[in-house]
Formats: C-alpha cells, structure tokens, sequence
C-alpha cells in the first residue's frame, strides 16, 4: 500500500487501543507470553517463540499450549472440590489425542456426541466410567459401542430415542444408564446458534412431559435412570443461567426422591466461556464455583460439569503468514495464508477473534483493514475493519482463541490441506499432526471402473 493510502485510514484507527497493545497488558489471559527480541517483544507459548515453531512447520499452524490448558483444568477442579464433581471435557471443542490424554491423565473424563468422538476418548486412556454421551441423534451402532464401552450415561433427549435405547439394551443383555437430558427454556443471553436450553430449539426433553418420562424409565426392562442432565448453551460468563438452570430441574429431582428413586449424578451442562478481545469479561472460577457447590450441597448425588471451550480455548492460536496486500475505494485489505477452512467461527458466527503479529511493535501508526484469506468465498475473513500496525508480507498473525472449534471445524475446502497441529509445554514443541500434501487428498478418492464408458 502506498503511502498516500496509509494516511488515508490511519487516522480513524489512532482513537481504539489496538490488540497487540491490549495484548500486552495481559498475555497470560490467552496463554502467551512476551518475550524481548532487540528492540521489539514476540509472542512466546510455554517458552517458546512462535517464530521458531513458524520456522519449524510453516503456516498455517494451530498451535497449542499444554500448560495453560492444564491450568484451567486445575482451577475448576479447585474450585469444586466442596463436593463430589466429575468435570467431562467436551471433546467437540478441541479433540486432539494429545489434548484428550493430557486432560485424562488429570483426571478429566469426556463428554461425547458421536460413536467417533467415543472411540476418539477411549483411544486417549479415557475410561467409559467417566465418559457421558450427549446429542440429540444417536445411530444404534453408536449406542451399541457406548453401551459395550461402559460409559457413565447415555444422555436421553426423546422418548423415541429412550425406546431405541431400551431396545438395544434388551437385544445386548446389558442395563443401560439412563440420564434424560431436560430442556429448562433458559435464555443464556448469548448467540443465538449456541442458546441450546430454549424451548425452540432441537434439544432435550420439554419440562412438562420430563417426570413421566423419568418414571418410564425407572418401569422399563433394560433401563437405569442414572440422572438428570442439561446443557443451555456457551459463552457463559456467571453461575446464575447455571443457578437458573437447577431451579427449573429441582422439581423432577424433588418428586423422584418421592417416588424412591435416587439419581447417581446431576449433570448442569456446559458453556463457560472464554474472552476473545482484550477487554471481554472472565469468568470467576472460584465464585462460579462456590455458587454451585452451595446450591447443590443438600443433594446427594455427583455434580457433573462439561466444559469445552473453557479449558482450551484461549490455549490455542492459529498462526499464519501474510501473502499479500489490496486497497479498493472502500478498503483496505491484509491477505494471509489461513483462511475460512481454518477457522470458520468469524464466517458463522461472525466470531471476534484477536489478531497479533507475532513480533509485537510499540506505539506505531494504524491501519484499519479487513484480513482475509485466499479462499473463494466473501465469508472468509478473520476479522473486518480492525486498526493494526500495517504488516509487511512474510510477516506472521497469530490469531488467538482457536483452541477451541477451530481445528474441529476445519476443512479441505479449496483443495486447501487441513493445517498442522502442533503442542507446546515448558520450552518444547512437537508436531502432534503432519500437514497433509494435496496428493493425500487425492489418493482417498476412487474412480468407479464404469467411468470411462461416460465420456
């Protein structure tokens, strides 16, 4: 960009605290570090620069940081230790195999929602004891390999699919444990697409048929009721929706004690969110903590918690290399390497992601732009409109807070190769998934013998 062009959208941007400044303030927030390179600093995780790892694997890369995600584990595990609590990582957040064993080997078990998340947590060492299987559409091949693993509860959410259940039980000779997931119509205040408690969406059983159904249960042969459970959505930053939540299940809990039937485990879900920009709100684990274990102290059953992207979200960063730059009458544009297929969370949820340079300048002059990437798609962008420090091509992004359904997302679309993973812990890194080469891609695919009669 030419000179000219520079001035014509700095001076807009000199009023907003950039985010490699913000950054600065507080690194530890999205698992980084600062570290003095001359005159300047640059983005370290777990002690180790963010260039080298770009040096070693290329870009794009995601790049994860062991120690921070271990920590947030720890905190929520402190915070409930007033009671019996069992914390079930959601895998669909981040289900990397070192991640899912690095979180097992402390004690974490997993929340699942597919037959392949299933076989992706029994492969990391973790025990179906400790495994609970959410969602709403479950394949009888799914529930059979649940059912033949152990898992804690099979998470219930119609009656067609407890008929299912019992079904497959019956035909196994095994008693399923039964935990019905219950749909409280609790507004979390937060997008729309990730508000999973309200009564319009397709999750979970209404309140009002709950306790006859939970009673069905306790009457039918192969079924165990082992708990309630419920989930109301994400980026949830205090116990009150949780709080919430409780109160609309105490009624079932209250009129089954009654009944003579006792429950193994209250399940509230998870949705703990993370921040994204340097100013967003963190959550208090200890007082989200407290609150809960003080609600639930006159029940005698384990709580059970499944945070996703609370522990691993800001433990990841999608690094990537600027390729190129445009300008048009109305903007300016930084073009990356990375792009939607990497991260698509900025497309669908229009997603606010902080941006870095890997190597943080001081108080330089600002450019507001758009950063793009190279897919053939207006969606693919990583953020709109935000003022940086104009980078030159070659220089290398982070984007932060992709720790979290970020690799998970992922695609090949574009023939674009799914990035690497890489993890980092006390100074070392490694290479925990290759880049794949477009010659993978096109040696999965068959061609039917009859083709060549088409032409």
């Amino acid at each position: 960009m030419s000179s000219q062009g520079l001035e014509s959208s700095t001076a807009s941007a000199q009023d907003v605290t950039p985010d490699h400044l913000a950054i600065a303030a507080t690194p530890k927030r999205f698992g980084l570090e600062l570290q003095a390179r001359g005159d300047a600093r640059e983005l370290a995780i777990d002690g180790v620069p963010l260039r080298a790892i770009v040096e070693a694997v290329g870009t794009p890369a995601y790049v994860y940081s062991a120690s921070h995600i271990a920590g947030q584990l720890q905190a929520l595990k402190a915070a409930f230790a007033g009671r019996p609590t069992l914390i079930c990582y959601a895998i669909k957040a981040n289900s990397a195999q070192p991640i899912l064993r690095l979180l097992g080997q402390l004690g974490a078990g997993a929340d699942i929602v597919s037959g392949g998340e299933l076989e992706r947590a029994l492969a990391a060492g973790i025990p179906g004891s400790r495994i609970v299987y959410s969602g709403v559409g479950k394949r009888p091949e799914e529930l059979d390999a649940a059912l033949g693993a152990g898992v804690r509860g099979v998470h219930v959410e119609s009656a067609g699919e407890l008929a299912q259940l019992a079904a497959r039980a019956r035909a196994l000779g095994v008693v399923a444990p039964v935990a019905l997931r219950l749909n409280p119509d609790i507004d979390p205040k937060t997008h729309p697409y990730l508000a999973t408690g309200l009564r319009k969406t397709k999750f979970g059983i209404p309140m009002q048929g709950a306790l006859e159904l939970a009673l069905q249960v306790a009457r039918t042969e192969g079924l165990r009721l082992v708990g309630l459970t419920c989930h109301i959505g994400s980026q949830i930053m205090d116990a009150q929706p949780f709080l919430d939540s409780l109160a609309r299940l105490r009624p079932v809990i209250d009129s089954l004690a009654r009944a003579n039937i006792s429950l193994d485990y209250l399940d509230l879900g998870g949705g703990l969110g993370i921040p994204y920009a340097p100013g967003d709100e963190v959550v208090d684990v200890a007082s989200f903590g407290r609150q809960l274990v003080d609600a639930t102290a006159d029940l005698g059953m384990e709580l059970v918690l499944e945070p996703g992207r609370f522990l691993v979200g800001n433990g990841g960063v999608l690094v990537t290399r600027v390729i190129g730059h445009k300008r048009n009458d109305e903007r300016a544009f930084v073009i990356v390497d990375g792009a939607m297929n990497d991260l698509v969370r900025p497309a669908l949820y229009s997603a606010h992601h902080t941006i870095v340079p890997a190597v943080v300048p001081g108080d330089v002059p600002l450019v507001r732009a758009d950063i793009v990437g190279p897919v053939c798609e207006c969606g693919d962008f990583f953020a709109r409109d935000r003022p940086i420090p104009w980078p030159a091509v070659g220089d290398v992004l982070a984007v932060l807070g992709c720790g979290a359904y970020a690799m998970t997302m992922a695609s090949t679309y574009n023939t674009r190769p799914i990035a690497p993973e890489v993890l980092v812990s006390r100074g070392r890194f490694a290479v925990t998934r290759p880049r794949r080469a477009v010659a993978e891609l096109i040696a999965e695919e068959r061609y039917p013998e009859w083709l060549s009669s088409l032409a």
